[in-house]
């Protein structure tokens, strides 16, 4: 890692937030998020990592650029931490970048340096997760943290289940042993959106980190564009009386799990969504 010129932050205690792509993305909230805040927020980049120890050009290979008769452009993976301010001056960190396909706990350890060096206080990262639930009700937003004190009154999602590691998460787990509070928020994303941009999630996950962060994300212009996501998604099944169907039976069990106490998902109903969306997935990174 090369540190750049490090912005002095303005105060203690700054919130770093870890957007990582790579693995799990349902609804494409990650990608859409750091594009808003690097859009919104005013970015200065305090540390570049080298990916070249980090990543594995082979299973995920940069795009590159052949115009006429030369190569013109490569479309290098990065791994970064930006500073940006939020709408009232307030300073908070942004980790951003491909997840690295080696060396987790050597990033880990460095970027918990950098927290150490620049008096970061609490983590947080958003993510997007696929289940049964319409994408015509509210999105639901699940917590989790180092200390249950963090997530509130939150309700669980599952009590215990096994799933592929992440590096946000092994990063979640580390800040924690190394007495540092952690906190993430889970979009409910409808299963049959989960590979493709779902803003509406997104909006749901960036205001339950503005609630517990007291940040100010400017959010002009994304009500439309969820607005306008909704619309394209109706249309589209408008098209498809199947798809209507999965819909209508959706919104019904939704209904009726907010009328009383809402069932909590099964492991293995929540294991099956996992390894649906995984697989479509690696099908729609072999095309």
């Amino acid at each position: 890692m090369e540190p750049g010129s490090w912005p002095e932050l303005v105060g203690e205690e700054a919130p770093l937030l870890h957007l990582l792509d790579g693995f799990l993305d349902a609804g494409r909230i990650l990608h859409g998020a750091v594009r808003h805040l690097e859009r919104t927020c005013a970015p200065a980049r305090v540390a570049t990592f080298d990916v070249d120890e980090l990543h594995d050009y082979r299973s995920r290979r940069p795009v590159m650029t052949f115009d006429t008769y030369r190569w013109v452009g490569v479309q290098q993976p990065q791994l970064v931490l930006d500073r940006l301010t939020d709408a009232t001056g307030r300073p908070f960190l942004l980790l951003h970048g491909v997840e690295p396909d080696a060396q987790w706990e050597r990033a880990i350890a460095a970027v918990l340096g950098i927290c150490d060096d620049l008096g970061v206080g609490r983590l947080y990262t958003l993510s997007g997760i696929p289940l049964a639930v319409p994408h015509t009700r509210p999105t639901g937003i699940t917590r989790h943290a180092t200390d249950e004190r963090l997530v509130h009154d939150n309700p669980p999602l599952i009590e215990r289940m096994d799933v592929p590691a992440q590096w946000s998460a092994l990063f979640q787990f580390r800040a924690g042993q190394a007495g540092r509070s952690a906190s993430g928020y889970v979009a409910h994303v409808p299963h049959y959106l989960s590979q493709v941009y779902f803003p509406q999630a997104m909006i749901v996950a960036l205001q339950a980190l503005m609630d517990d962060t007291g940040l100010v994300i400017p959010m002009a212009g994304l009500a439309e564009e969820a607005a306008e996501s909704l619309d394209l998604i109706n249309n589209e099944m408008a098209s498809s009386a199947e798809t209507q169907e999965l819909v209508a039976a959706l919104e019904e069990a939704f209904d009726a799990a907010h009328d009383q106490v809402a069932p909590v998902p099964t492991a293995d109903e929540i294991g099956a969504e996992f390894e649906r969306f995984l697989a479509e997935r690696e099908h729609g990174e072999e095309r």
